[in-house]
């Protein structure tokens, strides 16, 4: 009796031990893939750019990060994409909060600047506008552009937010541009500021 008990010990400690190797791996795997890659990244200012995400030898990490989001990633040689969590003091990019997106952007054949974390669409009610692209902002005479991110109408170069509340990224995609090969040309004074105006009514 006591040598079946002590297998049956055995046997419970090990499909345990298991159990837990296996929720643990589960659990940091999704933290890991769940928000922007976890590695590689080039921080300047609020924006950090990926320039490896995209690469064919992009780390693992990078791979599953782009499956899960259901992105397709701009090659080394066509592009670099930046991302924002953030504003330029730090403060996480809230819906239903009011920002000012303003500046330029580097060199550059193209680039579109679009938002997300707007969840799924309500019906019956008509599409947003999800960004916007270098061919169609409207600009200063000095070339600068100002685009407003609120949830109300605006006048200019409006970028609706969502209403509800919960985490927003903004993401600048830059299409056919010489920073992609190295990003230690990347320069403050060459991004857009995000600035909080406001939140709530």
């Amino acid at each position: 009796m006591r040598d079946f008990l002590r297998k049956t010990s055995r046997v419970g400690l090990v499909l345990y031990a298991l159990g837990l190797g296996a929720g643990l791996g589960l659990v940091s795997a999704d933290w890991a893939t769940r928000g922007r890659y976890p590695f590689g990244g080039v921080t300047v200012g609020p924006w950090t750019a990926w320039p490896r995400a995209g690469a064919a030898n992009a780390d693992p990490y990078a791979r599953a990060v782009n499956a899960r989001r259901g992105e397709i990633p701009l090659a080394v040689g066509e592009g670099l994409l930046l991302s924002a969590t953030t504003d330029d003091e730090g403060r996480a990019l809230e819906a239903g909060c009011s920002y000012s997106i303003a500046g330029h952007t580097p060199p550059a054949r193209a680039w579109t600047l679009t938002v997300t974390g707007r969840g799924a669409a309500e019906p019956g009610r008509p599409a947003l506008r999800g960004g916007f692209t270098s061919t169609e902002i409207l600009r200063e005479r000095d070339g600068r552009f100002v685009i407003a991110l609120a949830p109300g109408a605006r006048p200019g170069n409006w970028l609706p937010a969502p209403g509800s509340s919960g985490p927003i990224r903004l993401a600048l995609r830059l299409y056919d541009t010489p920073v992609a090969a190295g990003t230690g040309s990347l320069d403050r004074e060459t991004l857009p500021a995000i600035t909080r105006l406001g939140c709530g009514a």
